[in-house]
């Protein structure tokens, strides 16, 4: 727009917490349904996410009603993402509470991601997209995890043996690094600008830590896999942790995938959000003969205040 930002103050926002099933838990999202004035302006998209104030809000910036595909992008309070997995389970949600369940298609600068929504009883209503290809590869440990977990203020004696470290992609790149305890996921304080620097120079969106709870099932149940705890730095979004990362879960996906730990149809439960008072529910399903990660949650719509 000729270098001028276009005025924001009269889009509307709409608010959603994503994974949950209550406004007090999850990851909250802003949702523009009809962003077609800011198309081409993303100062102002990065504006109404700055003003938003949460790690992402999702804007429609083009639609075919008829066949329900929307071009979908994604800002943080600091800069545009290619794809992120809350807020799409939110836009899709909130376009399920306006217009009925059934299957959208999204555009996203990824690619393109199929959701499905359902309604859920008496509950908010539940989307499950089908992420684009995952893959996962070793990281690096003198360039990638030797500074990760300098800045983590983590040990090598820390981590899984069990679960080496890698790089994931599924829409984004995620370095996956497994505690070996509980307490050591709990017990995070890291150095912000530091692992902010490293993330920047490696092109991660989030680092992944995961924790694998003992007795989660065997890997080849479909509806008793794993369960993971998770939890998601994100210092280059601006936001110190994520509560629920749906990016994150369907690239760790390919992770098990890539680790030879999925043998059959796999339900991987995540709990996140936990430590930081905002538990979220995901849901990850992948098969060892498809690259696509399934993952599903339910959204809420968070009430206006004042």
């Amino acid at each position: 727009m000729d270098g001028m930002t276009a005025p924001t103050t009269d889009i509307d926002v709409l608010h959603y917490s994503a994974f949950t099933t209550h406004p007090d838990g999850g990851n909250p999202a802003g949702v523009v349904l009809d962003a077609a004035a800011l198309a081409d302006d993303d100062a102002a998209m990065t504006a109404v996410a700055a003003r938003v104030g949460y790690s992402e809000t999702a804007f429609i910036t083009e639609r075919d009603e008829a066949a329900r595909r929307y071009r979908l992008r994604y800002f943080s309070p600091l800069a545009e993402v290619a794809f992120c997995g809350h807020a799409t389970i939110a836009t899709a949600v909130a376009l399920a509470d306006r217009d009925g369940p059934g299957e959208l298609i999204f555009d996203t600068a990824s690619g393109e991601i199929r959701v499905e929504t359902t309604a859920d009883g008496d509950g908010p209503s539940r989307a499950t997209l089908t992420s684009v290809p995952t893959r996962s590869r070793p990281a690096d440990p003198g360039a990638e995890v030797e500074p990760t977990l300098a800045a983590l203020r983590w040990s090598a004696e820390d981590l899984d043996p069990a679960l080496p470290p890698h790089v994931a992609f599924a829409g984004n790149d995620h370095l996956v690094l497994a505690a070996a305890t509980r307490e050591r996921l709990a017990d995070l304080d890291y150095d912000y600008e530091a692992l902010e620097a490293v993330m920047r120079r490696r092109g991660w969106t989030t680092v992944h830590l995961v924790w694998r709870e003992a007795g989660g099932g065997s890997a080849g149940e479909a509806t008793n896999g794993f369960v993971f705890h998770a939890r998601d730095p994100f210092p280059v979004g601006g936001v110190v942790e994520d509560p629920a990362t749906g990016a994150a879960a369907a690239a760790f996906g390919g992770y098990l995938r890539a680790l030879g730990l999925v043998d059959g149809p796999t339900r991987v439960r995540i709990r996140q959000g936990e430590d930081m008072g905002r538990p979220s529910d995901l849901l990850l399903d992948v098969t060892p003969d498809e690259p696509r990660a399934r993952v599903s949650g339910q959204a809420v719509r968070i009430p206006r205040s004042g």
